[in-house]
């Protein structure tokens, strides 16, 4: 009997629970991934802090970004006080109000820009990668064309264009060519990450077995393909927010992107270098902020990466 009940009954086999690792979804185990990463948790509450600062720069900020000190007559910057905790530039503006509005500026131009990124590339990835053939020929082609240029020189160009033909341009008018411009030459790295991995994915037995029953292209690509490649395309925007931060900072140093009165870091790490030996705050503070976010954002997306990648779990 005892032989008998330690058997299958009834030629059945004996149901077996599920395991706890096979009942936690691939976005739970990413999360207790990167929750077990020291630098992920560090990178990740820097980040939320400086998009906390850029949504209410407005209220945490102790003056206007435009704001000058109509006391102080002379165009010098002057040492941190009680009622500048950072002290001000040459234009009596305070140092601690512009660099959390340059928070805004650079959070804002990088999303826009990342957000035009994604419309550009990845349908054409996605067109490239999935037809195949003359089409991912063609778009190929295009891509390395692009990648043949460097993205400041080309998003100087862009910019130029642009706003050639004006003879005033509003502060507005150019953060938008700006953004522009960094998008249109931004795009070709997030098309050829989209492209390889949909020229992987079309071969799979799910994307073959649609295509026998007959679902139609677009929808086995909105159905089935994008949404595989949702966890790649997060992290490559992750670490595209970094270099897009850095490139504005570029081009504002230059002189060639954010325009007064926008305070931007960049701009003001520029203006600060006539003053680097007498006040040497002025370049540092801009100087650590941006050197911060940008390593935040990529040490990030590194970690994101290697929280979704399948490969990793137990």
């Amino acid at each position: 009997m005892d032989s008998l009940n330690a058997g299958p009954l009834n030629g059945h086999a004996p149901r077996e629970e599920p395991t706890a690792q096979a009942s936690v979804s691939p976005a739970r185990d990413a999360r207790k991934r990167l929750r077990r990463n020291p630098i992920a948790v560090i990178c990740g509450v820097y980040i939320l802090s400086i998009v906390l600062v850029a949504l209410f720069a407005n209220v945490i900020a102790p003056y206007a970004y435009d704001y000058g000190d109509s006391r102080r007559y002379i165009s010098l910057p002057a040492p941190p006080d009680h009622r500048h905790l950072l002290g001000v530039d040459n234009l009596g503006e305070d140092v601690l109000s512009r660099l959390l509005y340059g928070a805004r500026i650079s959070l804002g131009v990088s999303a826009l820009v990342v957000l035009i990124e994604v419309l550009i590339g990845v349908p054409l990835g996605l067109i490239a990668g999935y037809f195949g053939r003359r089409t991912d020929m063609i778009l190929s082609r295009i891509t390395d064309v692009m990648f043949a240029f460097p993205d400041v020189l080309l998003a100087i160009l862009l910019r130029a264009v642009l706003m050639s033909g004006r003879q005033v341009v509003s502060p507005v008018s150019s953060l938008l060519s700006l953004c522009f411009a960094l998008g249109v030459v931004s795009w070709p790295g997030i098309t050829r990450l989209v492209r390889g991995q949909a020229l992987a994915l079309r071969s799979r037995e799910f994307i073959e077995a649609a295509r026998a029953t007959g679902v139609r292209d677009r929808d086995i690509i909105r159905r089935h393909v994008l949404p595989n490649l949702l966890s790649p395309i997060i992290v490559q925007v992750t670490q595209d927010i970094a270099g897009v931060i850095l490139a504005e900072a570029t081009l504002s140093f230059l002189g060639l992107g954010v325009q007064p009165p926008f305070p931007s870091w960049g701009r003001m790490i520029f203006e600060a270098l006539s003053y680097k030996e007498a006040h040497p705050l002025l370049l540092i503070v801009p100087s650590l902020a941006l050197a911060l976010t940008v390593m935040a954002f990529n040490f990030f997306g590194d970690a994101l990466r290697d929280a979704l990648d399948p490969r990793l779990r137990q």
